[in-house]
């Protein structure tokens, strides 16, 4: 499985950097957190860890390689400012059947509604995002980048932005996280102090492989269960 590793990325000179030096472990069922502020450091901590932009020091790997195609490939960005974020206006309905073009899927209004409804989320399906609890925003996000072709892993910006407890939208990168898929998650200072201690709420995976298995899973579909789904950052 997907392994995501930033050693000490930066962009920028101290003092003032704009991407202070980051580093960070992302794997399956353990999830990575880097921990910036301001208000353009986190997006450019996200573009950095999927391969979207160079950092000038430090290096991301994936499975231990430099190798920024392969990254843009696995990872995709999920809620990103200004690069992968839903306007605060479109519907959730709107959302998923873009979603669903994007991937290659049907974005019939059946197939919408299927997804919605799998995801317990009909009850929102004409409601502005904006509107949404963080935690149903970052869930219907994740699962929609979840179903394009090859994406093992993604990176979250800035949930806290939204509002809410960070245990809410914690849940669902645990949740995410214990199904095998790689997730960093980029955060402020505050928001990754309590998601630090909210790791350990996350199992280690069981197995009955050898020590040099540990982090693999049952090698499953990572994306929404459901018979109806056909096969952007």
């Amino acid at each position: 499985m997907t392994t995501l590793e930033i050693d000490t990325a930066g962009i920028g000179e101290e003092p003032g950097a704009a991407l202070p030096v980051v580093s960070a472990v992302a794997g399956p069922h353990r999830p990575g957190i880097v921990a910036v502020e301001t208000e353009q450091a986190p997006v450019l901590a996200s573009l950095v860890a999927g391969g979207r932009m160079k950092p000038e020091t430090g290096r991301v790997l994936i499975d231990g390689h430099d190798d920024p195609a392969a990254l843009r490939r696995a990872f995709a960005l999920v809620d990103t400012p200004g690069v992968a974020e839903p306007f605060p206006v479109m519907t959730l309905r709107r959302i998923v059947r873009e979603e669903l073009a994007f991937a290659g899927q049907r974005p019939s209004r059946e197939h919408v509604d299927t997804v919605l409804d799998e995801l317990g989320m009909g009850a929102y399906a004409d409601t502005h995002v904006q509107r949404v609890p963080t935690d149903v925003r970052v869930r219907l996000l994740v699962e929609l980048a979840l179903l394009r072709d090859g994406v093992t892993g993604v990176v979250i910006t800035s949930p806290e932005r939204h509002g809410g407890a960070v245990e809410g939208w914690f849940a669902v990168v645990r949740d995410v996280a214990m199904r095998g898929v790689t997730v960093l998650l980029v955060t402020s200072k505050a928001a990754a102090t309590t998601a630090e201690h909210l790791l350990a709420t996350i199992p280690e995976p069981t197995t009955t492989e050898g020590p040099d298995d540990a982090t693999s899973d049952d090698g499953g579909d990572h994306s929404l269960p459901s018979d109806s789904l056909e096969t952007r950052s």
